[in-house]
């Protein structure tokens, strides 16, 4: 998980709006909805491989970019912190399962670490079966607790003897590489492990690692690099689709998806033509550009439009947005059995234009300006606003834009930066109750969505901010050698949530108890 770069320009929302605590015509927190979810409707919780497992160079494992990087000691990461033990989840599954069977979810979504398996990342050089038995017994183990296993195989650890050799996701081999990778892993653990997700969050991947640097591998390809590694992400997605479509889907009987997070972007005018063209252009440039090849087969005609005619400007003859062939183009197209969905937060979106000129990169291409409200609840993240009614629309927006496609949404949660007191996390508790309900509505509006991942199980290493965000159900004492967890007060709240499926109405709940009481005294009567 990872923050968005937007300008924190309170004075310039006002300014524009023109008004102080609401916009006008601004959304307002609609009343709270009572009811319950769908029938079979999945709760559960997330992590990934880096953020938790430590044992970095561990049982065979090679390394991955994110080990270069944090190790690199140039301060790309805060604090100099590495992820070498994290939580200590290689040696800790037991314990966790624990957790998770404490939290009554009914799925855990999790990534395999590529390097761990195959420790140069190419298959050809060695498989690493210590590796293999240890993914292997975690999912046996979750599903012995009746734990559905959501599993994400790449989760952005890519092998660095890959980054090193070919220059990972700039080069078109990686796609072979990586569906190598991917049937290993429906070979290996594809009789028990039903849902797949290719890739996680796939443009922060290509943003913060091949544009501005701030993630592995640390590259700054201005406006170049993050679209060649998207191009070649998202045909690596659709091989792998394609692989297991064609050998694995009839014996093994599961679903491959991705998983894609977006903030929603909210017009700062709704009445000014061009706001909304650059807030429906934020969603275009953030969900569509992946979204879009795999459901429509293209990038968004908005994407090649932009970024065509700045390239055009700045003396170039080709777009720097790749191009998919017709073959490719429909090979991509309907690449996926349900849209995952990652949302954390909202921004106001109004128009900039920025002349081709300043030189390529993706803000420039946008044109556009992201903005929060100042009364929007601050969580005390520099990025992480709780505006709930801003998931209900990107849902919406999701299902109306890609045809109904079934919907998991993969991650969203709340950070903390300041030390929980008592680990009374009271806020996390209202971004939940407020994030939920707003999907139970988008429910109830009709959209397709079959289960829900709340980000995270554990505090956990939050790429280059270290150990300063805690987005965890429990809280995770990284100073102490043993990694000892502890329950904040939101695992008592999900649990009810999970419970209940939803908000039943507080009526019913009382009449609920009293025909149980009534049932009991019958049964004692008789």
């Amino acid at each position: 998980m990872k923050p968005v770069p937007f300008v924190t320009l309170w004075w310039v929302l006002l300014l524009v709006s023109g008004l102080g605590a609401t916009r006008k015509g601004s959304p307002e927190e609609a009343s709270f909805y009572y009811g319950t979810f769908p029938p079979g409707f999945s709760w559960g919780v997330g992590s990934s491989a880096f953020q938790t497992e430590g044992a970095w160079d561990q049982d065979g494992k090679g390394p991955s970019i994110w080990d270069a990087f944090t190790h690199s000691g140039k301060g790309k990461v805060l604090g100099e912190e590495t992820a070498d033990v994290a939580c200590n989840g290689y040696y800790r599954v037991q314990e966790d399962i624990i957790l998770l069977r404490e939290l009554h979810v009914n799925h855990y979504r999790f990534s395999l670490s590529w390097p761990r398996l195959l420790p140069t990342g190419v298959r050809g050089d060695q498989v690493n079966e210590k590796g293999i038995k240890f993914y292997s017994d975690f999912i046996d183990a979750l599903l012995k607790s009746n734990i559905t296993p959501i599993v994400t195989l790449h989760h952005w650890d890519l092998p660095q003897l890959l980054q090193v050799k070919y220059g990972g996701w700039q080069n078109t081999s990686m796609t072979n590489y990586f569906s190598d990778y991917a049937n290993l892993c429906f070979e290996a653990f594809g009789d028990r492990v039903k849902y797949w997700v290719t890739f996680s969050d796939p443009r922060t991947m290509a943003e913060k690692g091949y544009e501005t640097g701030h993630h592995a591998p640390g590259l700054k390809l201005h406006g170049t690099g993050l679209y060649k590694a998207a191009h070649h992400i998202i045909k690596a997605h659709a091989q792998a689709w394609h692989s297991y479509n064609s050998t694995w889907r009839s014996r093994q009987q599961g679903l491959v998806g991705i998983s894609l997070n977006c903030d929603w972007g909210e017009p700062v005018d709704t009445s000014n033509p061009k706001d909304i063209e650059a807030a429906e252009r934020y969603l275009q440039f953030c969900l569509g550009w992946f979204a879009n090849p795999i459901y429509a087969g293209d990038y968004p005609q908005v994407m090649k439009e932009r970024i065509g005619r700045k390239s055009a400007e700045q003396g170039l003859d080709v777009s720097r947005l790749p191009v998919f062939s017709l073959q490719e183009k429909s090979y991509i197209k309907g690449t996926s059995d349900f849209l995952g969905l990652g949302h954390f937060t909202t921004r106001y979106i109004t128009e900039r234009n920025y002349p081709s000129r300043r030189g390529p990169s993706y803000q420039n291409d946008r044109d556009l300006v992201e903005l929060v409200d100042p009364n929007w609840p601050d969580l005390g993240s520099q990025w992480l606003y709780s505006v709930p009614w801003g998931f209900r629309r990107l849902l919406n927006f999701a299902q109306t834009q890609y045809g109904d496609p079934p919907i998991y949404v993969m991650e969203n949660g709340a950070s903390q930066t300041l030390h929980c007191t008592q680990l009374c996390d009271k806020w996390r508790i209202k971004y939940l109750k407020g994030y939920i309900n707003e999907m139970l509505k988008a429910i109830k509006d009709g959209a397709n969505i079959k289960g829900y991942t709340s980000w995270s199980l554990l505090d956990q290493f939050e790429w280059e901010k270290g150990y300063s965000n805690r987005y965890g159900f429990y809280y995770v004492e990284f100073n102490n050698r043993n990694k000892p967890r502890y329950p904040k007060a939101s695992v008592q709240y999900y649990k009810k949530i999970v419970t209940a499926n939803g908000f039943p109405n507080p009526r019913e709940v009382v009449l609920v108890n009293k025909d149980f009481k009534l049932n009991v005294l019958l049964n004692v009567i008789s």
